[in-house]
């Protein structure tokens, strides 16, 4: 039998239940109740500022840039992004899969041959499950697979995944017009000058792709080019390396910064309805504890 792993925990390996650190001594020992203080755990969401060298198309440091994104507080990061993820995923989900029961197939109409004198296993249709053909038994049909999450809680759990990879994350300038003609070469040249290995995989975030930059890296099994429209979750945390254009960066400082425009309007509007909510309550005298029924 394999012995369990140290960092596995179990009623007979933690302190949390013996009192006594010597486990080959079976004298127990009550434990004395504690106080039932609660821990408080901070919820608030936090700003995460980086600061990121910029590179030039050839591989040289030619400035600086700020990434300042809102994350998710450490106690419920990895909750978040792990709604978000497993949203995305069955969100992705068609829902297509149908298969005939017995009642659907074609044929089986009429009985293959007479309930009793042949010694045989009583049997009323040939579409039977138990025989080739036959209807299937509980089969997958169409389904609806969608998940609802929130726009907050999504664009949440997209800027704490951004913010936790800034370790390995490469601004570069926009190299849209670098390219002339479309050439694979060119393309895994610059990711070499850029300090990145085309084996391992990458994501490749721009606010516009030309032509010959999507040409180029098409070949490449490991990179995955996006822009702001197709920004997911899953990308992000599948990749090992993140590069972002200038471009990008202001769009995540805009998009998913603490004080995005967004989360602002829909701020005030949450609080234009709350104050609508209030006055319809104060206006209908059904409301009021004195109403008579």
């Amino acid at each position: 039998m394999a012995a369990a792993s140290p960092s596995s925990i179990s009623f007979f390996s933690s302190s949390i239940f013996l009192s006594n650190s010597n486990p080959s001594s079976t004298k127990l020992h009550f434990l004395k109740p504690q106080s039932h203080s609660r821990l408080r755990v901070s919820t608030t969401i936090h700003s995460e500022l980086t600061t990121l060298p910029v590179l030039s198309f050839e591989g040289n440091q030619v400035g600086s840039a700020t990434l300042n994104l809102k994350s998710a507080p450490p106690e419920t990061a990895r909750a978040v992004v792990h709604r978000g993820l497993t949203t995305d995923l069955t969100n992705s989900r068609r829902g297509t899969a149908s298969t005939l029961t017995r009642a659907e197939v074609r044929g089986g109409g009429q009985k293959p041959y007479p309930q009793k004198k042949t010694g045989r296993a009583r049997r009323g249709s040939q579409r039977t499950p138990l025989r080739p053909g036959g209807g299937v038994i509980f089969g997958p049909k169409p389904k609806d697979w969608s998940v609802k999450i929130n726009k907050k809680e999504k664009r949440l759990a997209i800027s704490t995944a951004l913010a936790s990879a800034f370790e390995s994350t490469v601004v570069v300038e926009d190299f849209g017009d670098k390219f002339e003609k479309p050439k694979t070469k060119e393309f895994i040249g610059m990711m070499n000058r850029l300090g990145l290995d085309p084996k391992k995989k990458s994501m490749f975030l721009m606010t516009e792709v030309s032509d010959n930059v999507r040409l180029s890296s098409r070949n490449i099994g490991t990179l995955k080019l996006l822009t702001p429209r197709t920004l997911n979750l899953f990308d992000i945390l599948d990749s090992e390396k993140l590069i972002l254009t200038k471009g990008a960066v202001e769009f995540l400082n805009e998009r998913y910064g603490l004080d995005s425009e967004e989360d602002k309007e829909e701020d005030e509007f949450e609080e234009v309805e709350d104050a609508d909510e209030g006055t319809e309550v104060e206006g209908n005298p059904d409301s009021s504890d004195d109403a008579v029924v």
